[in-house]
């Protein structure tokens, strides 16, 4: 079951942001590494990083929910903005990492659809 994931006004702000940080820092590695080495390639930075490991967490979210990697589990303290009785599940978009970044979602507003909540590190 493929479904487009919708986002809160929250959570589009932070993947927004989290975005612009990695295509600032690419361009930044891109621009310092070719004049600094003459090569073309180094190693890609954090932020770059923690934006491809949320955008596949969210990639795999909307492909299957319960994929073992996201490890996805039911999350207490929120609550679901479609249904008062809904849960909302927490998924790892990073793992064993200091401040990991999570992935709040729900099902809905409609049968079949996936709200993203909130993008943020684990405390």
């Amino acid at each position: 079951m493929t479904s487009r994931p919708h986002f809160t006004p929250e959570a589009q702000a932070t993947f927004g942001t989290l975005e612009a940080l990695a295509r600032a820092a690419a361009e930044k590695r891109r621009k310092g590494t070719a004049r600094a080495t003459g090569k073309k390639w180094t190693k890609s930075s954090r932020q770059e990083g923690l934006f491809k490991q949320v955008a596949k967490t969210i990639q795999q979210l909307a492909a299957d929910p319960r994929h073992n990697s996201l490890n996805t589990h039911a999350y207490e303290s929120l609550e679901n903005p479609f249904d008062s009785r809904g849960k909302i599940f927490e998924a790892y978009a990073q793992n064993s990492t200091p401040g990991a970044y999570r992935v709040f979602w729900c099902y809905g507003p409609e049968k079949g659809d996936l709200t993203i909540i909130a993008i943020t590190p684990h405390p």
